[in-house]
């Protein structure tokens, strides 16, 4: 068995993916990227000459300020599939934001029945891929909600704490996610399908979750966490959390979301989320050296999950650079020292780890 899904996975180049939702937005207002010698560069040419494979973006339904929506993404689909990159999209199912502490209907949806909603997701699902692939920019994987461990399309679909933590809401949420994995299947049935969590470092958290998707019989195909060490612990419980994943379900797992800071260093007027020397990992300080150790360090345990099933990872908002306040409608950036370009938007030294990780790539299928 074992020896069958290492083959099966091997079939698959190691992911090397970014996220970079934000790059329409900055584009549209001005922002530009430049390579190490400070050459102007289309962003997504940058992070291909760079050893990047892959690119994730999110999509929202009807969000203020347009960008993330579906017009939009159909235009940023066509470039990622000009460059020949693997492309992840993930379905939030909001107007905005979703994550742990914030998993809202988007509006339009609001006073539906869970019946109505059910098929409002599959409809939504369905009508955006259809569109994609219109344009021949349909993604090579779906994720049917984002950083869903406390349930999605609250409150029909909520789970978790004293209130929601029952059978019935579990079964609420899991046929929530079922109609949208439905809806990506009658679109193009080889579309893989990543259920996405947000506890990277927490095993117990993830059986938790996993056990309960598997005895409801959701039926996916990628594994995805987050993990961010200042809120998910140690690159230790990492591993351990991957590899008793890998043996547990079988399924190859991607660490769908990290990032790193390569400063500390705030510019007057902006607060970043990480942001205190007590924050970082012991062994990685805040530098591009700092930065670069992390990643190769990270994608060395990916590498080594059981059975070959480290899927790879995406690294959430490389290229968030710091800009004039018009730039990120009702997003004030929190996230520039942690991402893979200086506040001027030159490329960093840090992207050697990827270079690094796609030789061994490269290796790989010799």
């Amino acid at each position: 068995m074992e020896a069958d899904i290492l083959n099966q996975s091997t079939k698959q180049p190691f992911i090397l993916g970014m996220d970079v939702s934000f790059m329409d937005e900055i584009e549209q207002h001005g922002g530009t990227y430049r390579d190490a010698d400070g050459k102007e560069e289309d962003l997504l040419t940058i992070l291909k000459l760079n050893d990047a494979n892959a690119i994730r973006l999110r999509i929202w339904n009807d969000p203020v300020g347009g960008f993330c929506n579906l017009e939009r993404t159909i235009e940023v689909a066509k470039r990622i599939k000009a460059q020949g990159l693997q492309f992840l999209l993930d379905f939030h199912y909001s107007d905005r934001w979703a994550d742990p502490a914030n998993q809202w209907k988007p509006k339009a949806w609001e006073n539906l029945s869970y019946e109505q909603l059910k098929l409002a997701v599959c409809t939504y699902t369905a009508d955006v891929l259809r569109a994609l692939k219109e344009h021949d920019a349909l993604p090579d994987m779906v994720q049917v909600g984002n950083e869903i461990t406390p349930g999605m399309l609250w409150d029909d679909g909520r789970v978790g704490g004293e209130e929601h933590d029952t059978d019935e809401q579990w079964q609420r949420f899991a046929g929530l996610v079922k109609y949208g994995i439905a809806a990506v299947k009658s679109v193009d049935p080889s579309i893989q399908i990543m259920i996405h969590i947000d506890r990277g470092g927490d095993n117990a958290e993830s059986r938790k979750f996993y056990d309960r998707f598997e005895a409801l019989g959701v039926e996916f195909d990628v594994i995805g966490l987050s993990y961010y060490p200042w809120w998910h612990g140690t690159l230790d419980a990492l591993r351990d959390n991957l590899n008793d994943l890998a043996k547990r379900y079988g399924k190859p797992i991607n660490v769908v979301e990290t990032a790193y800071p390569w400063t500390l260093e705030q510019p007057e007027g902006i607060e970043w989320i990480m942001n205190q020397e007590d924050m970082l990992l012991p062994g990685y300080p805040a530098t591009v050296e700092g930065q670069t150790r992390y990643l190769q360090d990270m994608l060395q345990i990916i590498r080594e999950v059981p059975g070959g099933l480290g899927h790879g990872f995406y690294y959430w908002e490389p290229a968030w650079i710091p800009s004039k306040e018009e730039w990120s409608v009702g997003h004030p950036n929190n996230w520039g020292n942690l991402t893979m370009f200086d506040f001027k938007g030159r490329k960093l030294d840090s992207f050697k780890a990827l270079t690094a990780a796609q030789e061994l790539n490269a290796t790989s299928f010799v």
